[in-house]
């Protein structure tokens, strides 16, 4: 792109336009200071690291993933190709602390990409400097114009949707280990991601959380068409059907993906809903049960084929002691898939059961 030039917006990735997302990446951890606001971060640098090439934080900033620190000039020199902004803020916020790091980011030749709910370009001395020095402005929580409603037909294929008894618990993580899983057996599998830090690591996805709430469920349809019969779409799930924030999106990728399995996913840990600790947390059972229900609506035959434990907080013993204890419990396979073993290939043997 010649100097001078607009910077190109990305408007859509859900088709596999993100594929040409510019690589190796610098992560951006702006000042953050709480581990969960940098989830993006740490997906990036767990299952795209190849393509993570250091990190840059901000004076105060207290996270961080373990990559070399360096500049975006540094980064530049040693290859990099954009700043990719990893990290969370309320409501999808830029602060105004970052637009230096931007600004120096693209004056270093690297372009920006983004998943947040405000758009680069809509910074104006990101955008300006980004037209001077030829660069990109990427943002990825675009979904493409013209989402059709959801037309509720069965479409050929099958369908595993991760759901959780609430959100950030692992529905990203689980649903990117059991696709890369099946893979490795050999199956024709694919992950469907739906959440920006998902689209970063895919290459493609729909960001599910900015369409209008009427199209979600087509959104979800646009997302996983009609395959070969042995292709297994695995879709990352978002958000919670009991969470009190995010069950309409939820709910609207349950009805959209038509899933005909479904692992539930949840972190032994939690006793209250994320954010709303007047909510208590939903059993697993619950969530079966609710998740069955209403999945009938356009897919009556979907059934739950196990669990996936987030075991972090536990040491190995105590997760493998949690982790029988739930399966004697629900009769289903149950699963960290994170640590793997025996217990994580029952749970894949019940996705192809």
């Amino acid at each position: 792109m010649a100097a001078g030039q607009a910077a190109v917006l990305e408007r859509s990735v859900y088709d596999g336009s993100s594929a040409l997302l510019p690589s190796p990446y610098l992560l951006f951890l702006g000042d953050v200071t709480e581990p969960g606001y940098a989830k993006t971060a740490f997906g990036l640098r767990d299952w795209a690291g190849e393509r993570c090439i250091g990190e840059y934080a901000l004076p105060g900033a207290r996270v961080s993933t373990g990559l070399p620190q360096m500049t975006p000039a540094e980064a530049a020199a040693r290859g990099a190709q954009a700043l990719v902004i990893a990290v969370a803020t309320p409501g999808g916020a830029i602060p105004a602390l970052w637009e230096a790091a931007l600004v120096e980011a693209l004056a270093a030749g690297l372009d920006i990409v983004a998943g947040m709910h405000r758009k680069l370009g809509d910074i104006p001395s990101v955008a300006r400097i980004a037209a001077i020095n030829g660069r990109r402005l990427i943002d990825i929580r675009m979904p493409p114009p013209d989402i059709p409603v959801a037309s509720g037909k069965k479409r050929t294929g099958k369908r595993l949707l991760t759901v959780g008894t609430d959100c950030a618990l692992g529905k990203k993580y689980t649903a990117l280990a059991v696709a890369r899983a099946l893979q490795a057996r050999g199956r024709d599998a694919q992950f469907r991601a739906t959440g920006q830090t998902g689209i970063m690591i895919a290459g493609e996805g729909m960001p599910i959380d900015a369409v209008v709430a009427d199209f979600v469920a087509g959104a979800a349809e646009l997302l996983t068409p009609s395959a070969a019969p042995g292709h297994i779409d695995v879709i990352e799930g978002q958000g919670s059907i009991f969470h009190p924030s995010y069950a309409p999106v939820s709910l609207g990728l349950l009805h959209g993906s038509q899933p005909d399995l479904f692992i539930v996913c949840h972190d032994p840990s939690r006793t209250s809903v994320l954010g709303h600790p007047d909510y208590p947390l939903p059993s697993i059972e619950a969530v079966i049960e609710l998740t069955t229900a209403l999945g009938r609506l356009t897919n009556p035959a979907i059934r739950c084929a196990g669990v996936s434990l987030n075991t972090h907080a536990l040491d190995a013993l105590a997760a493998d002691t949690e982790i029988a204890r739930t399966a004697e419990r629900l009769g289903l396979p149950v699963a960290d898939p994170i640590r793997g073993g025996p217990a994580f290939e029952q749970l894949l043997d019940a996705c192809l059961a």
